[in-house]
């Protein structure tokens, strides 16, 4: 099984920015729990702070990997852009949040994603994407 996460703009600085609401671990550690823990999958980790190349990581894998998990960022609020991509491809998506997108400002309750994707799951922090990946260990 191929599963691609695709993280959008700022968490890059996971395990940095604003511990708080995103915790102290850095994304790339979490990858390699995920990795020993699903070892036949097959993970490929994009991250990106441009919604071009966010844009172009969903229309390469999604006709050719099992599932993506995708996080947004702060463009789960204002692009349409990547909800079309999503609505373009084959490949199932399941949206991540790491912090509770509902109980923050007011701005972050819109989403031009979530309609799109299979389904979302927001938050549980980095667990949430290791129960994404469980979703689509399940539908193999």
């Amino acid at each position: 099984m191929h599963l691609v996460i695709i993280n959008g703009p700022n968490l890059n600085l996971l395990g940095i920015r604003e511990p708080e609401v995103y915790g102290n671990a850095g994304f790339e550690e979490y990858l390699r729990q995920l990795e020993q823990k699903y070892p036949a999958v097959k993970f490929t980790y994009i991250q990106s702070n441009v919604e071009g190349e966010l844009i172009n990581a969903l229309q390469k894998y999604g006709f050719e990997a099992d599932g993506i998990i995708l996080n947004p960022g702060g463009y789960t609020h204002t692009s349409v852009a990547i909800g079309d991509a999503i609505s373009a491809i084959r490949t199932k998506v399941i949206e991540v949040h790491i912090s509770n997108v509902h109980a923050r400002e007011d701005f972050r309750k819109i989403s031009h994603v979530s309609a799109k994707v299979a389904g979302c799951i927001t938050g549980l922090g980095l667990a949430g994407y290791g129960l994404a990946a469980e979703w689509f260990l399940s539908r193999s």
